[in-house]
């Protein structure tokens, strides 16, 4: 994967046809920002609430789904006090970039579908929120920061905590030197999961164009789990339990080291604790270690099994530092211990499932679009968070340590891990280069 390559695109035709002027927010004078939801399933069920609880100006432009059924569910959350013309619609997201009024979509597909409709969208002048992880594969995030820089666009990746109230005082003691030097980030994600049976393949619901949902993915029959909910077990669609939770608590344990550079060590081991015909081409259960140039340690763990979560979070990290460390929640809470003797320190919050950050998060994408400042998740951040999860599964897939190699963006003497760095793209619907 040479430099040529990073920089270069195979343009998305059905997105370059006819486009136009690149718009802008300066294009107009101040008018309520209209957005496109590109993705009708659950987690954009969180954002259309946030949205239409806002007390600015924010039009929502485009319902955008292969499914229309998915439409039609979240049409209904829409007020009709909300706005005055109710949203379009549409199963094709290339009549959203057609339409020059729209300012940015928020993409919550499947993880294969991000990044090509991110760069479809930077490309027609749209800034972009995309969902967790940014990337399928490791090279798409390269071509996400790319093209961020040369369409000018504002990009923020959906992991809120990084916007968490409970964060930014976090960040406040971290920053002030409460726990020393942090030397090691441990991350979990320790819920307990349901056995998946597998399914016969069928016929797709009516009216849904399972080509299109398919698109960059290979050619399948219809399966009920490769579908809404469960396509996160499959490799054409999803990252596993670790990109799916585990990039949330992943992108804790880099911001709270202070890093956004790739490893250069990394060691996996995972396997199957849900046994008895589970579906998943995933294991369920992973244990991760990435080492730094400079000796600092992140480890992850993820766990199906465990009610009681980890520390008492079913997501958490601990920070440990040379003077203390910190058991931190996604959920809202986080406490210190400090000294020889673990004396308890500053405490916050308790776990409160209304602590994560979304609406913080897109206030924090919203306000970048209108003042062209980088968001909290911004590429480089997404993308170095991102990598983790890519290299967690790589070296899951491989050898089970592998060597990175930041100079040459490959790994060191294992030519299998590194050609999984990127992915083969199904023609028809063209891809990233």
């Amino acid at each position: 994967m040479t430099s040529t390559s990073r920089r270069d695109f195979v343009r998305i035709a059905v997105a370059a046809a006819a486009l136009g002027p690149v718009h802008t927010w300066a294009d107009d004078k101040p008018r309520g920002l209209r957005l496109a939801l590109i993705g009708c399933g659950g987690i954009m069920t969180n954002h259309i609430k946030g949205l239409v609880s806002r007390a600015d100006s924010v039009e929502i432009a485009w319902l955008c789904d292969v499914d229309p059924s998915q439409i039609d569910r979240l049409a209904t959350l829409i007020p009709t006090s909300f706005q005055t013309t109710p949203p379009q619609r549409t199963g094709r997201f290339e009549d959203v970039l057609n339409d020059r009024t729209v300012d940015a979509c928020i993409i919550a597909t499947p993880h294969h579908w991000h990044t090509p409709i991110a760069l479809a969208a930077m490309e027609a002048g749209k800034d972009v929120y995309i969902e967790k992880p940014i990337s399928h594969v490791y090279h798409e995030g390269e071509l996400i920061i790319a093209a961020a820089k040369k369409y000018g666009r504002i990009v923020q990746q959906g992991t809120q905590m990084r916007s968490s109230p409970v964060t930014l005082k976090a960040e406040k003691l971290l920053k002030e030197g409460l726990l020393g030097e942090i030397k090691v980030a441990k991350a979990w994600t320790a819920e307990t999961r349901s056995i998946v049976r597998p399914l016969p393949d069928g016929v797709a619901p009516a009216g849904v164009d399972y080509d299109r949902w398919l698109g960059p993915a290979p050619a399948r029959p219809f399966n009920p789990h490769r579908f809404h909910g469960t396509w996160r077990m499959f490799k054409d669609y999803g990252n596993g339990e670790i990109g799916d939770d585990g990039i949330h608590d992943l992108d804790m344990a880099a911001w709270g080291l202070g890093i956004s550079t790739p490893p250069k060590q990394i060691t996996a081991r995972g396997g199957r604790m849900l046994l008895d015909g589970h579906a998943s081409e995933y294991p369920d259960n992973m244990n991760v270690t990435y080492e730094y140039p400079d000796g600092r340690l992140l480890v992850y763990e993820n766990y199906p099994f465990t009610a009681y979560g980890i520390h008492g979070f079913d997501n958490g990290n601990v920070f440990y530092g040379t003077t203390g460390y910190m058991i931190f929640s996604r959920r809202g809470a986080f406490s210190t211990f400090l000294g020889p003797k673990g004396t308890p320190g500053p405490t916050e919050g308790k776990e409160i499932r209304g602590q994560n950050g979304y609406a913080e998060h897109m206030r924090d994408f919203l306000n970048s679009v209108h003042t062209r400042k980088p968001t909290r998740a911004n590429p480089e951040i997404a993308h170095a968070s991102c990598a983790l999860v890519h290299f967690g599964e790589i070296a899951l897939a491989t050898s089970g340590r592998i060597d990175f190699d930041a100079a040459s963006n490959q790994f060191t003497g294992n030519d299998e891990a590194t050609r999984l760095l990127t992915k083969t793209y199904r023609p028809l619907y063209n891809r990233p280069s």
